[in-house]
């Protein structure tokens, strides 16, 4: 005999079915302006060193680098120039190449992700700062585009932790690789005769820079028209250049007033 059907008493509803969240990867082309203030810079540096070259021949002197070359002496006679020029001058052929083969490995990427005026900011900050450090902490003369080398492998470590969503792994790696290169060049900076506070100072300044004002990739649109927008303002731009000129720059001021 069957047993009459019953209802259990205030039954608990079925729970509504969730979305599914999925994530998929998608395909997203990455700038690809013309390095042209890279190749520029490459051009004029090499053109300066030319220029030392001829005047080595010509009259036995290195006008160029006896003109711009970071003087210590110099600079607190007012001789202020020297705080930038240094970056186009060079000692020799293997100087000069080696830092051309890192502006052309880091600059034609760094300018294609900052754009032209924001990677010109970049190398030339770098390059004060460092000959700042320079001017502070040694004494002689340098030259060498090493300090703005610097600033750039520093800001490459920076862009890639500020986009590390954007890159995944990759900037992990990139990272890691930046942190090696710096440490190694460190270490080979001991050697005499390398400035290695120009190099630091480089790193310091490009650092603070590009922490402030290096872009900062979004992935907009509807798919499958995704494209990367920059979030970066122009105030902010303007402030990272602004407290790497007024922290490089105090210090320029207290190691003149001191000296």
């Amino acid at each position: 005999m069957n047993e009459p059907f019953s209802e259990q008493e205030n039954p608990k509803p079925f729970p509504p079915p969730q979305p599914v969240s999925q994530s998929q990867a998608v395909r997203v082309a990455m700038p690809s302006l013309v390095p042209t203030a890279t190749y520029v810079i490459l051009g004029f540096t090499v053109l300066v060193y030319l220029l030392q070259m001829a005047s080595m021949a010509i009259i036995g002197n290195d006008l160029p680098l006896m003109l711009g070359a970071r003087a210590t002496d110099l600079i607190l006679e007012g001789q202020w120039w020297r705080f930038f020029t240094p970056v186009f001058l060079h000692g020799s052929v293997g100087h000069i190449f080696f830092n051309m083969y890192a502006l052309l490995s880091l600059g034609t990427f760094l300018e294609r992700q900052f754009g032209h005026g924001r990677f010109l900011l970049l190398y030339f900050l770098g390059a004060f700062a460092g000959n700042v450090f320079s001017f502070l902490l040694t004494t002689g003369y340098s030259v060498g585009a090493s300090t703005a080398v610097f600033g750039l492998i520093a800001a490459e470590g920076i862009f890639f932790y500020q986009n590390r969503k954007l890159f995944g792994g990759q900037a992990k790696s990139a990272i890691g690789n930046a942190v090696f290169i710096i440490a190694i060049n460190l270490f080979i900076g001991l050697s005499p005769g390398i400035d290695n506070w120009g190099h630091v100072g480089g790193l310091i300044g490009g650092a603070i820079f590009a922490w402030f004002a290096g872009p900062s990739w979004k992935v907009v649109g509807i798919y499958p028209d995704f494209h990367l927008e920059d979030q970066r303002e122009l105030r902010e731009v303007m402030m990272g250049a602004s407290v790497t000129v007024l922290i490089f720059g105090a210090l320029a001021a207290w190691g003149l007033l001191k000296g």
